[in-house]
């Protein structure tokens, strides 16, 4: 980085920068003439961080990462005629932006000093940051809106579990103790379904854990198809599924357990097989929220209640 030169002597045009635009005027040529313009090879890097100035693409372009985005991969492009540094002026703070030559560029530099005569003394000046400042503002805000979209969209992702597409552990953690304090405010009743393939592991071992993955993902899709819109299905862990039921009693929720036992026993999982769910079946324990429980012991009391279907026989439910 070096000084060419002065902008006065230089072959560019004050007409041709945004912040001097409508303000060509004698007095903001004569306040320009003598600001240096420097050179910046392609890849250096513009600002040390240790002043605060005004930098002025004149011909070439800057790349400029927030300090608040450092790391993120996310460069703002300054073209001929743009400028990066008003915000430290105005602030009379270091940039801490890093700022970087995306290719040989010169630049017009203003310091703080003269910047806030320039706007004391020009009104289209003023007028012009203002506007660029506005501009930066409302940029900054969709960036920030599209960010906050984006986060939403990566936060409902990892709430699923990739394999059956139902909710996982992290969803259920975030949910139910939720759920069960709406269930006391509104006097509502709430039930839980849990549900396990009998003998996966042996079907694992038989057929393999590629057909095991695909009867556990089928499983899953006759649960989820096979509950209400205001219901939940979640892969509790391994071969291990559960079904919440807002608004349902045990009597109502014994009997969708009922309906999702026959609906498992009944589905064909492998088309050329021509056998429904080979060697596999279902238990499901049936809980439903009482005084005093919280979310814990209501899972307790429905994997108690699954632990006597499998003690009864398996392919059955237990309350």
């Amino acid at each position: 980085m070096n000084i060419i030169g002065a902008f006065g002597a230089s072959r560019h045009a004050i007409r041709d920068l945004q912040l001097f635009r409508d303000a060509d005027t004698p007095a903001v040529a004569a306040l320009l003439a003598a600001c240096p313009v420097i050179r910046v090879a392609q890849d250096e890097p513009v600002e040390d961080g240790l002043r605060a100035r005004l930098y002025i693409v004149l011909s070439g372009s800057l790349g400029v990462q927030p300090a608040t985005a450092s790391g993120s991969g996310e460069i703002q492009r300054i073209l001929p005629g743009e400028s990066v540094g008003e915000q430290s002026v105005l602030d009379d703070a270091a940039n801490l932006d890093a700022i970087t030559a995306l290719e040989d560029c010169e630049l017009l530099v203003v310091e703080p000093d003269l910047l806030w005569r320039l706007i004391d003394e020009a009104d289209g000046v003023a007028r012009n940051l203002l506007r660029l400042l506005s501009f930066r503002i409302r940029a900054a805000n969709a960036l920030l809106r599209r960010r906050q979209k984006l986060g939403e969209f990566y936060r409902q992702l990892s709430m699923n579990d990739g394999l059956t597409g139902l909710y996982n552990r992290a969803w259920l953690n975030d949910m139910l103790p939720a759920m069960v304090a709406r269930s006391r405010q509104d006097g509502t009743p709430l039930s839980l379904v849990m549900i396990d393939l009998d003998h996966f592991k042996r079907f694992n071992d038989t057929y393999g854990h590629t057909a095991g993955d695909t009867a556990l993902a089928t499983a899953a899709a006759v649960i989820r198809n096979a509950l209400r819109p205001s219901d939940f299905a979640v892969r509790y862990g391994g071969e291990e599924l559960m079904a919440i039921l807002p608004n349902t009693n045990r009597v109502l929720a014994e009997m969708v357990a009922g309906r999702l036992c026959g609906r498992l026993r009944e589905t064909v999982v492998f088309d050329d097989m021509r056998v429904a769910l080979p060697h596999l079946t279902a238990s499901l324990g049936v809980a439903s929220l009482a005084r005093g429980q919280d979310e814990r012991s209501l899972v307790e009391a429905a994997d108690a209640a699954l632990y006597r279907a499998k003690e009864a026989g398996r392919d059955r439910i237990s309350t």
